[in-house]
């Protein structure tokens, strides 16, 4: 069976361009990746909305900023690596601190691609696997990982219609879909993809699809996992968390990202306080990506141990702790 692949970046264009025709606030920057990020499409149907700022991301982050205190809703798009990676005292500073009344932070939305591993030959330098950490522990910014190209439509609806600032990171490659396109999404809520009850598999963007791998292989061997797709990491669904721990009694958590401050330190953070269960988290273990060409990058996976045999072995770890 042939498996279905989308490009999150497409998906994210055209939904831009849908927006931009009902909205006429929505304006559109780029850092001189805005044919990577196909809002190449938004500036062509709007050029008075749109802003290509050239490789220079701390100003994009701030013409961001300026353009949503005078009242738009503004979207910056570049590569993860560069946005937060250059700019981050503009997002704090410009974006997430400033207040207007009873509103927190600007309506700046910042959407990037090629977060995590998987971004091509390029290597660890390009490779950001520090932007969870970095932007969920900034005030008043949300966090959001999508799984496939229609959580990113879906999403990118949703954002343009809630204020305040949002990062939202898509991956380069592209994915399988997970999801239907009547499935609804919300800022704060987590998704049960499949049902279970011997663990709890937590996962978020293309780990996603490795997590339902994963659970269909434990299936198989009679191991019944509960799937999760966390795509709001910040807010978390700390209530949905709290019940798969009650119910399931263990999480395994799988992530594009260092181990450190991401989707499983979230996850830990949550049901420590709430009622402690075993936690396997999967993830970059605190080290610098490598390079891999396109038809590598399962293999690169692979050496990090993101994978859904990896969760299949974390899962039977945790059990084997839970019980």
């Amino acid at each position: 069976m042939m498996v279905e692949l989308k490009d999150m970046r497409t998906a994210y264009g055209q939904t831009l361009i849908d927006i931009g025709e009902e909205n006429p606030n929505v304006v559109v920057l780029g850092a001189d990746t805005t044919d990577s990020l196909k809002t190449i499409g938004f500036g062509k149907r709007f050029p008075n909305r749109f802003f290509n700022v050239g490789i220079a991301e701390a100003n994009l982050v701030s013409i961001a900023a300026g353009l949503a205190n005078e009242g738009k809703v503004a979207f910056a798009s570049t590569y993860a690596i560069f946005l937060p990676g250059r700019c981050v005292d503009q997002i704090r500073n410009a974006i997430a601190y400033p207040s207007r009344g009873d509103k927190k932070g600007l309506d700046v939305k910042m959407v990037v691609s090629h977060g995590g591993l998987t971004v091509g030959a390029d290597g660890g330098s390009h490779q950001q696997i520090e932007d969870i950490a970095i932007m969920r522990a900034i005030p008043n910014v949300k966090v959001l990982i999508p799984a496939d190209s229609i959580a990113v439509s879906k999403l990118t609806w949703i954002i343009s219609q809630t204020y305040g600032p949002i990062y939202m990171r898509m991956a380069r490659p592209k994915t399988p879909l997970v999801h239907q396109e009547s499935q609804d999404f919300k800022i704060g809520k987590g998704i049960i993809v499949c049902d279970g009850s011997d663990c709890t598999i937590a996962a978020c963007g293309i780990t996603v699809k490795m997590a339902i791998d994963a659970a269909e292989s434990l299936k198989q061997e009679g191991t019944s996992c509960r799937v999760i797709d966390l795509f709001s990491v910040k807010p978390i669904d700390s209530i949905l968390l709290e019940k798969a721990a009650r119910e399931t009694g263990c999480i395994v958590t799988c992530e594009e990202h260092n181990i450190m401050g991401g989707l499983g330190s979230a996850v830990a953070e949550v049901v420590s306080e709430s009622y402690p269960v075993p936690i396997k988290r999967i993830g970059v273990q605190d080290k610098f990506g490598e390079s891999a060409r396109d038809n590598e990058i399962p293999l690169l996976l692979k050496k990090f141990n993101i994978s859904s045999v990896n969760i299949v072995e974390k899962v039977k770890e945790a059990r084997s702790v839970a019980r």
